[in-house]
């Protein structure tokens, strides 16, 4: 079955990025000249995924009113014949079929997931985080979806860390896929258990899940029956373990990918701005000159 739709979770209060994100959503915060969400929705569609559904909250109209069209901006643009602005005004438009749906009730990731079943149906689809931005000169997602209809299981992706950081994201023991992925990559792997935020003793890896999901439909019953864990959330990491010991004909088996790209993490201040920085410094336009600034200004800092 080709995969076609993809899950954006966007309903969190951004409340590390306070007071500015008072009014503005933190998925709408710029990343140079884009919000980090439409970074998120340019990766899915690359990936051939052109029915997003956004899981939203209250105060968050200004997703939607991005990805559609303004009129008024648009007859503005083209009145002045400015071109160069309004194909990138025009551009987050016609990116790909955009729905929402409201969570409600902030009750965790497995929550917001659960929230898509009636879009999403009896099909495997995609899960993407908006507070990670994956570089689009790395491949990951596509490998997910190969994955997935190789094994017909469920896939997440995977980041090595420091091991003493291993608590701040949901972990995973792991043993050989032995082919059975059947893509020929040694970065695939078979996912045994799955911890949410483990102590670093206690961590049965230092193989981190990163914001990247290629499900089974059969997460959504596990969802229904997943009590409250970590945080008092339902969360989507253990409905995983539980896949991980279903049998694959019942929707079970549960593969990582183990991903040695760049990552850009968006959720965290100090990683924000980095972000901004990377990603600037390698765009045709901005990096010659900003690179020239950062090689006057960082000796000043010594």
């Amino acid at each position: 079955m080709t995969i076609r739709k993809a899950v954006i979770p966007a309903a969190g209060l951004g409340t590390r990025f306070l007071p500015a994100t008072k009014s503005t959503p933190k998925e709408m915060l710029p990343v140079v000249d884009k919000p980090a969400i439409q970074y998120v929705v340019e990766e899915a569609v690359r990936a051939g995924l052109d029915d997003v559904l956004m899981i939203t909250g209250r105060s968050k109209r200004t997703l939607a009113d991005h990805f559609d069209a303004v009129p008024e901006l648009e007859s503005a643009l083209e009145a002045k014949g400015d071109t160069e602005r309004l194909d990138r005004v025009r551009e987050s438009t016609a990116l790909a079929d955009v729905h929402f749906v409201r969570q409600g009730e902030p009750k965790g990731l497995g929550h917001a997931v659960l929230c898509a079943r009636r879009h999403v149906g009896d099909e495997p689809f995609a899960v993407l985080l908006g507070d990670d931005l994956i570089d689009e000169r790395d491949e990951l997602l596509t490998q997910m979806l190969e994955v997935q209809r190789a094994t017909g299981g469920s896939v997440v992706a995977l980041l090595e860390v420091d091991p003493e950081q291993v608590h701040l994201y949901g972990c995973a023991a792991v043993q050989p896929a032995d082919g059975v992925a059947g893509t020929g990559e040694a970065d695939v792997v078979r996912i045994t258990g799955l911890v949410e935020k483990p102590d670093p003793a206690d961590a049965p890896s230092n193989l981190a899940i990163i914001g990247r999901y290629v499900l089974h439909p059969a997460v959504f019953d596990v969802l229904e029956e997943t009590p409250p864990g970590r945080g008092g959330e339902i969360q989507l990491t253990d409905a995983l373990a539980t896949l991980a010991g279903t049998p694959a004909e019942q929707g079970g088996g549960v593969y990582g990918v183990v991903f040695r790209g760049r990552r850009y993490d968006t959720g965290d201040r100090l990683d924000y701005l980095k972000a901004v920085v990377r990603i600037a410094v390698d765009r045709p336009d901005l990096g010659p000159d900003l690179r020239a600034w950062l090689t006057e200004y960082v000796p000043t800092l010594r």
